[in-house]
């Protein structure tokens, strides 16, 4: 591993770099721990092709309730990671031992999209309008890129205003339709289900569910309680059948059509919502390590999250990207977070020689926060 100073931005670093791919909720933790951590002796950079931190978690209602959509974007700046802190329940790791915040100057966050992972350094695909350089030297790199949903789970266009501009439309798209169906009984389609069918309660919703259970995921009470939910709001509920989704998607903005089922029954709709189908953004990573690249897209890691290629022990994977064996959230992945820079920190302090017992990631049971619409409707 080099340890000479990189060139960020054209100005030569007095530290070698540890790179964080993605900003979102996981990589976020990531950066800022590893600041916290590691500022004497590292620099921590984030590169996040998004001008924004998005908030995912909202992005269901914010494609249904108008009003709010500009609060699914924050800029991002340094001062939010100077202060880290672990939700109650967690283990605090390597926070007990810090004291007083982060340095401002322990951070650099650039705008960029990784285009390709090479042994020492990151190629970059600028964001528009950033001033972000072509490469990016690193000593340790963590992936945490995460997953790309059909919209509105995440959003193919780029920018607070495209961004905002975007749910606006959703929205009245949604107000539209009279008829909806929403395919996915997965939290994202759970949510916007019933924030749907109770916001606008004169219309008919139908929610598709290829398991026999929705939130499938977790403990069986959750189906049961999202079931009765559904039932008081009189949403319908097809489960153990697919959508034959056809090759261009389902029509908007045309007037009713019909979605064909496996089972060979079909649905009246005027508008389909699509909430299935996570895409692992991992592909920068395949021509450096392809064997870390599994056939569903996800990254390979070992417990110490880690790849699972022992030629680059100094890359790591966390978040929704990492075949982790835990539920794909924000929970599990700030514990993830913490393992990564406690094992770079174990790393580091190794010099080169002899290397301590790295940290293993163990992951807990599948929990979520998950709304069933709101306390009452606000708009008939």
């Amino acid at each position: 591993m080099s340890t000479t100073a990189p060139t960020l931005n054209g100005v030569h670093a007095a530290k070698p770099n540890i790179v964080v791919l993605g900003g979102s909720y996981v990589g976020s933790k990531a950066v800022e721990f590893l600041a916290a951590a590691m500022h004497t002796t590292y620099k921590v950079v984030l590169v996040e092709k998004n001008s924004h931190f998005q908030h995912l978690f909202a992005f269901p209602r914010f494609a249904v309730i108008p009003g709010y959509e500009h609060m699914a974007f924050v800029p991002y700046k340094v001062e939010p990671f100077l202060n880290p802190n672990m939700p109650p329940g967690f283990d605090r790791g390597i926070l007990d031992s810090i004291t007083g915040p982060t340095p401002a100057d322990a951070i650099e966050i650039i705008q960029a999209s990784a285009t390709e992972v090479l042994p020492d350094k990151v190629l970059l695909k600028p964001g528009e309008g950033s001033s972000a350089p072509n490469e990016i030297p690193y000593e340790y790199l963590v992936i945490a890129t995460g997953t790309r949903l059909p919209p509105p789970g995440t959003l193919h266009v780029e920018g607070k205003v495209a961004g905002t501009q975007y749910f606006q439309e959703y929205q009245e798209q949604v107000k539209n339709a009279s008829n909806i169906a929403i395919i996915g009984g997965g939290a994202i389609g759970v949510q916007m289900t019933t924030d749907i069918k109770e916001y606008y309660p004169d219309k008919h919703i139908t929610l598709i569910h290829s398991r026999a259970h929705l939130m499938n995921k977790f403990h069986p009470k959750m189906h049961e309680v999202t079931m009765e939910r559904c039932k008081e709001l009189g949403i319908d509920i097809i489960l153990e059948d697919r959508v034959k989704v056809p090759p261009a998607g389902f029509p908007v903005g045309k007037g009713e059509f019909t979605i064909e089922l496996q089972s060979g029954k079909s649905v009246k709709a005027d508008f389909a919502i699509m909430c299935t189908g996570q895409i692992p953004l991992s592909d920068f990573l395949r021509d450096l390590s392809p064997t870390s690249i599994k056939s569903n897209g996800h990254i390979h890691v070992k417990p110490t999250l880690q790849l699972g290629d022992s030629k680059y022990p100094n890359i790591f994977a966390i978040g929704d990207v990492a075949d982790t064996g835990a539920q794909k959230a924000a929970r599990p992945g700030f514990a993830q977070a913490m393992t990564v820079a406690q094992n770079i920190k174990t790393l580091s302090e190794a010099h080169g020689g002899p290397v301590g017992t790295l940290a293993e990631y163990k992951g807990g049971p599948p929990a979520i926060h998950l709304t069933l619409g709101f306390v009452s409707p606000r708009h008939a």
